[in-house]
């Protein structure tokens, strides 16, 4: 009795999941258009910060349980996860069509943020080559960053409000916007958990162990919020949206959802912490702005190239997390 009810929790949240997408998407739409703003704006706010609430709820259960090596890896997982895999399936379902400016601006302050995480983290192996961690100095500024970041959109909301951009007549007013969004976030979000709750009770049934589970289910479960999103996305062509809501998120993602708990609780120590995982958060960011700096599109064939990447970065991590050994 209990595996049937653990069966309708995965499935029931798998429905709000995709239901939760679709208002999400519907409802994020109509508010940029009744704002007259860009749809790349809603993604990078709304959508974004909205997505990002699991990454954030488990970070902060990390830092208070002390398990400091699950909100750094939460942070560097979920990064990857969201531009390799996410990006990756969406252009595989339909190239995605990237504008100047994001080629331009958010993907280098993506990537920028992205390599200094890597930096603030390894800057303390200076003096102690066995410690890399991250102090509440380094979160700090991460929080200013984002600060820069936050002024860069208003500055962006303000160009687009007062210059020409014409937009689609909004499908619902705003209020009804703000409410079919919010539906949808929580949609989302709840589904999620829903999911990952009974996936975990299943395979803890089946004699799955916890660091398996916390590899796959967990790991893969916090970015289920934008996997559905992105493909929703991608199937209605809503590319700025898309590219919005995993720049935003990934951005969110180091400098709010790792950094807050660091800021009030004290600085933290990845002791188990892989190498190759900073490596391939700062590559990862690199390669979406190398497809795209030419021609502005990720075509199918970058899509599966970025997906066969993956698999093999997360055959690398599966296979570390059964034997512990490490490249570097």
């Amino acid at each position: 009795m209990e595996m049937f009810l653990q069966i309708v929790m995965l499935v029931a949240g798998f429905v709000l999941l995709i239901k939760g997408a679709d208002w999400l998407i519907s409802g994020a739409s109509s508010v940029a258009q009744n704002f007259k703003v860009s749809k790349m704006l809603i993604g990078l706010t709304i959508i974004a910060f909205g997505t990002g609430a699991p990454e954030l709820a488990v970070s902060i259960s990390s830092m208070i349980s002390g398990n400091t090596d699950v909100l750094l890896g939460n942070v560097v997982g979920s990064n990857i996860v969201n531009v390799m895999l996410l990006l990756g399936v969406g252009a595989a379902i339909a190239p995605i069509i990237v504008k100047r400016n994001t080629v331009k601006k958010e993907l280098p302050i993506l990537l920028l943020i992205s390599t200094i995480l890597v930096v603030l983290f390894l800057d303390t192996s200076l003096n102690d080559a066995t410690v890399s961690k991250i102090s509440r100095a380094d979160a700090i500024v991460c929080i200013l960053l984002f600060g820069v970041f936050i002024y860069y959109l208003v500055a962006m909301a303000k160009k687009k409000k007062n210059g020409k951009n014409e937009v689609e007549k909004p499908k619902w007013k705003l209020g009804k916007s703000f409410l079919i969004t919010a539906i949808g976030l929580a949609g989302v979000v709840g589904g999620s958990q829903l999911v990952v709750n009974g996936a975990t009770s299943i395979a803890e049934a089946f004699g799955v162990s916890e660091k398996m589970i916390s590899l796959t289910i967990v790991a893969f479960g916090t970015s289920l919020p934008e996997l559905v999103t992105t493909i929703t996305a991608s199937r209605r062509k809503e590319h700025d949206l898309l590219l919005g809501n995993i720049i935003g998120s990934n951005i969110f993602n180091i400098c709010g959802v790792m950094a807050i708990p660091v800021l009030f609780g004290g600085s933290i120590t990845a002791t188990n912490f892989d190498p190759v995982d900073l490596i391939m958060l700062v590559f990862s960011a690199l390669l979406v702005w190398l497809f795209t700096v030419k021609d502005h599109k990720i075509t199918r064939k970058e899509g599966w190239a970025m997906l066969t990447i993956f698999a093999l970065y997360y055959t690398y991590v599966i296979y570390v997390g059964i034997t512990g050994v490490q490249i570097l």
